[in-house]
């Protein structure tokens, strides 16, 4: 585990954060610790040209929300201040419509400098509210994708992506080739908890932050879910890298070896 100190201390010696949403796009050579540590793999597909991030933030025993649902909020201002990066660096910011109904995100960087990502809910049936803070005119694209055939009634300037559904759930792989066809290829799934654990059991996560909280509710809403295994040696094992933020801890989890291959696929030298 590194133990760094958050540039955003004065007592801090790394880079400020404000330069790095530009390098890290444009820059040749890596990024000054501990950015590169934290952010240089979501730079570049492995697997192909996209760049998929699943991000959760949970407490030490797994839960993203109390009993009553309540999640405001499960981490710290440093584990705010990680994911409103993760939006920073990112094209497009992805939540489903629970979420986007439950909490009414506005999915915007206010924490850190750099530009807000294109915000996109998933949204098969058509349930947004028009009035969602996420489909703010602001001047950063809105994108909601649903089941081909639905037609929701949302305000002008959102851009509607029909795709087909089987049983009501759009498939990740489907969805992601759909934000790609618009110029989006560096894609941050960001919750809820459903969303995110289908992006993994489809294979369609390059990495997954895991925010750890140090806290513990005994009980209430758990976060990855994936169907049921048997034993111990069927589970889904990743390399993963440790970054103690503050006073929480960032899983930072490499799931490309099961990567399915969505763009233009990489080919071998």
């Amino acid at each position: 585990m590194t133990d760094q100190v958050e540039p955003d201390n004065p007592g801090g010696n790394a880079l400020h954060w404000f330069q790095v949403p530009g390098n890290f796009r444009t820059g040749p050579g890596p990024l000054p610790e501990p950015w590169e540590s934290r952010f240089g793999p979501l730079r570049s597909g492995a697997v192909d040209d996209l760049v998929v991030v699943g991000q959760i933030g949970q407490s030490i025993d797994g839960r993203i929300a109390t009993v009553t649902g309540h999640s405001k909020y499960i981490n710290g201002p440093a584990g705010l201040a990680h994911l409103h990066r993760l939006r920073a660096l990112v094209d497009a910011v992805l939540v489903g419509i629970g979420t986007a109904v439950a909490d009414d995100p506005q999915l915007t960087v206010r924490r850190v400098p750099g530009p807000s990502p294109a915000r996109v809910v998933l949204d098969p049936r058509g349930r947004l509210p028009a009035d969602a803070r996420v489909l703010t005119a602001d001047g950063v694209r809105r994108i909601v994708i649903a089941a081909q055939g639905v037609r929701p009634s949302l305000p002008e300037g959102i851009e509607i992506a029909e795709i087909p559904a089987r049983g009501g759930e759009i498939a990740p792989a489907a969805i992601l080739a759909a934000l790609a066809e618009r110029g989006l290829r560096r894609i941050l799934i960001e919750g809820g908890a459903h969303t995110v654990s289908r992006f993994i059991a489809a294979g369609c996560l390059d990495r997954l932050h895991v925010m750890v909280a140090p806290i513990m509710f005994g009980s209430g809403q758990t976060g990855v879910t994936l169907a049921p295994i048997a034993t111990a040696d069927q589970a889904l094992r990743s390399p993963m890298r440790a970054h103690l933020i503050g006073d929480e801890v960032l899983l930072d989890c490499d799931l490309t070896a099961q990567r399915v291959v969505i763009g233009r696929a990489k080919k071998s030298t």
